[in-house]
């Protein structure tokens, strides 16, 4: 568990699936990740699941955001290396009533410093789908930078990170 300013990220468990599906039912949200998701229900189980085995298989996945004044959950984010993905990346997807706020540049840079400092990495990327300006406002406050656009999974994304 980590904690910033404002945020607890913790693992992301079971217990978070119904603020989990009710964040990814908008088709606002769900439409600007990068990895194509739908908003069932079932659709968000299937995501839910991802992350948490992920956490099994790799030892770090995306956490659950809280915010630390309410305890309402926020969304997701952190540290994010599938199979077939270019690099370590940072991801981060909020509830729409959270966007604005920050938390997504706050969640990205504990993101970052975690690859750096406990995982070692030397390279830390983000994809995020073209058109979507707020992703790409949050990667550059973080400290990345555009690297190249490429093919992921069947559709263009941009590729956004930066190095140790």
């Amino acid at each position: 568990m980590l904690e910033t300013e404002r945020l607890i990220l913790r693992p992301l468990t079971g217990d978070d699936f119904d603020d989990y599906a009710a964040m990814l039912s908008d088709p606002e949200v769900a439409g600007g990740l990068a990895e194509t998701v739908g908003t069932s229900s079932a659709d968000a189980w299937r995501s839910l699941a991802t992350f948490i085995g992920h956490r099994e298989i790799r030892g770090y996945s995306h956490w659950a955001l809280v915010e630390r004044a309410t305890g309402a959950f926020v969304g997701r984010a952190g540290p994010w290396q599938p199979y077939g993905f270019p690099g370590l990346g940072v991801g981060w997807c909020l509830a729409r009533a959270h966007w604005g706020k920050g938390y997504a540049t706050e969640a990205g840079r504990a993101a970052v410093r975690y690859c750096f400092e406990e995982l070692a990495a030397r390279e830390v990327i983000s994809l995020i789908k073209p058109g979507n300006a707020r992703s790409v406002s949050v990667a550059e406050r973080i400290g990345h930078r555009h690297l190249r656009d490429l093919d992921y999974r069947g559709q263009q994304v941009h590729l956004y990170g930066q190095s140790a």
